[in-house]
């Protein structure tokens, strides 16, 4: 298991101290950097640009993590999208699932209960056949809605995904990154989950990740 990785965590806002010239000078060296999404695709761009490390990220539920050119959508390049997927990156692996349980009729990264059960039971099947090639086990789940609990909204739109509880349950990750819950609404950053940490990624914020702890850096 890695013993200490240092995480930059960004979600759904386009942080003025990160979209600089002179970034990432003033910010501590990462080993990987994390987006939970709703952010622009030209933020996701120049964050490839700006670092030499992996940035791994799920989309949100506004679509616009891609890049419209002449008319024409296409995903941002450079960077690793997980949504529905188990990878190994930097060292560690890493269960992605963007979107946030459906709020209304319209609108992109919205999925119904029966949507998020299939997405999740294709996670679940990922890790299986990892476990039957003996691979290393889940260190992180990076999602856009937050779990049920304390980070979750008290809106129906901000409401939490009890899907990512189960998985959780399931497969110990040692942190769960999310976004979607602005700090403006006054929930805590990160919350203990029994051994998982769960941390809210809105803005930006570097953590230290080891096999006993998740610490704030700066």
């Amino acid at each position: 298991m890695p013993t200490g990785h240092r995480l930059l965590l960004l979600a759904d806002y386009v942080h003025p101290y990160v979209y600089r010239t002179a970034f990432p000078d003033g910010v501590p060296e990462v080993d990987l950097a994390l987006v939970a999404g709703d952010v622009p695709g030209y933020y996701l761009e120049f964050l490839a640009t700006k670092l030499t490390v992996p940035v791994v990220y799920v989309p949100g539920n506004h679509g616009n993590e891609q890049i419209r050119e002449d008319g024409v959508r296409r995903d941002p390049q450079g960077v690793i999208n997980a949504h529905g997927r188990v990878l190994e990156v930097g060292g560690l692996v890493i269960a992605g699932f963007g979107g946030v349980p459906k709020y209304r009729e319209q609108g992109e990264g919205q999925y119904t209960e029966a949507e998020l059960n299939a997405g999740f039971r294709q996670l679940n099947f990922q890790m299986w056949l990892r476990s039957v090639k003996r691979r290393p086990p889940l260190d992180i789940l990076l999602t856009h809605a937050p779990p049920v609990g304390p980070h979750a909204g008290s809106d129906f739109a901000h409401r939490g995904m009890s899907q990512i509880n189960a998985f959780a349950k399931r497969h110990h990750p040692r942190l769960i990154v999310h976004g979607h819950i602005h700090e403006y609404e006054g929930k805590k950053v990160e919350y203990l989950e029994g051994s998982t940490r769960v941390v809210n990624a809105y803005g930006y914020r570097v953590i230290d990740l080891s096999a006993e702890s998740v610490a704030q850096v700066g």
